[in-house]
């Protein structure tokens, strides 16, 4: 499996544009024609990962040595990549924050391509929420096995642009399966006015699955935001994922509709970012998949 997964890599690689440019799509498809019949399914594996643009952080401390790898490349960074796919591959639908669409500290590749192409993803989707030029590209990210329905992309509100949302729809057209991918500003204030922009995009549909990093604990979203009384469901117990040497905070999710009904869930005990992922693998709902 490495062997092959090295393969694909090299195969990016080689497909990156020589003079230092933006990578070119190549490899993969990203259209709304790519990826498995979702119909065939009877359940569906969720990892939501903020990745740090690929540094690898265990120590406070890294804050501050490793801080010029948000701005220049190293080699570690590609190393930490490689180490990403491998788990992804394990995985359906896949949410990514913190990921550079192409710039100098990443050596101009877009880092959620390449996660495609190394993890066999045949659908990808990359949001850019702050465009620093050539020095820094600041995006979301989606990876999937299955076909959408649709993908919509949608800027959040704050005082401080760079926030959006992923909004992804599976299975029917007349009560879809909807995904948010989501990385939400550090205020509260913030916070509150996004998850109410999003409550208003989710109104009317029953089976929705809110992911990514959201910044604060399950108990403030679910009680004292907007998103209170729309029967969502948080993982089980004490989430810690950050940081990811020493997990003391619950800052990242996976809420799902009471309607889905969660088959596994939890930390995934991976520390290459300073966030641990988030998984997830919930049944489909009847007449979504093949078991019914």
């Amino acid at each position: 499996m490495y062997r092959e997964l090295r393969t694909r890599i090299n195969k990016y690689r080689r497909s990156a544009s020589p003079e230092g440019g933006a990578t070119k799509v190549r490899g993969l498809c990203s259209g709304l024609d790519c990826g498995a019949a979702f119909d065939s399914r009877q359940h569906i594996r969720l990892l939501t990962f903020n990745i740090q643009v690929g540094i690898s952080t265990s120590s406070y401390k890294h804050y501050l040595t490793r801080s010029w790898q948000h701005f220049l490349p190293h080699k570690t960074r590609t190393e930490n990549l490689d180490k990403i796919a491998m788990l992804l591959q394990h995985y359906d639908a896949i949410a990514l924050q913190e990921v550079d669409g192409g710039s100098l500290r990443s050596g101009f590749v877009n880092q959620v391509q390449y996660l495609a192409e190394a993890g066999g993803f045949p659908f990808w989707y990359q949001q850019l929420n702050r465009d620093l030029g050539r020095v820094a590209q600041h995006s979301n990210g989606f990876l999937s096995r299955l076909r959408p329905l649709s993908v919509e992309e949608y800027r959040l509100p704050g005082l401080i642009p760079g926030r959006g949302a992923i909004v992804v729809k599976y299975g029917r057209e007349d009560d879809p399966l909807v995904l948010v991918v989501m990385h939400l500003s550090l205020s509260l204030k913030a916070q509150n006015k996004q998850l109410g922009f999003i409550r208003e995009l989710l109104s009317g549909y029953r089976h929705v699955v809110l992911m990514g990093d959201m910044n604060t604990h399950a108990e403030q979203l679910l009680e004292n935001s907007p998103l209170k009384g729309m029967d969502l469901v948080s993982l089980p117990g004490a989430a810690h994922s950050f940081p990811s040497w020493r997990p003391g905070k619950a800052l990242d999710h996976i809420l799902v509709s009471s309607s889905l009904q969660v088959l596994k869930a939890g930390v995934v005990m991976y520390p290459v970012s300073d966030h641990l992922p988030i998984g997830l693998d919930i049944a489909l709902p009847c007449g979504y998949g093949s078991g019914c």
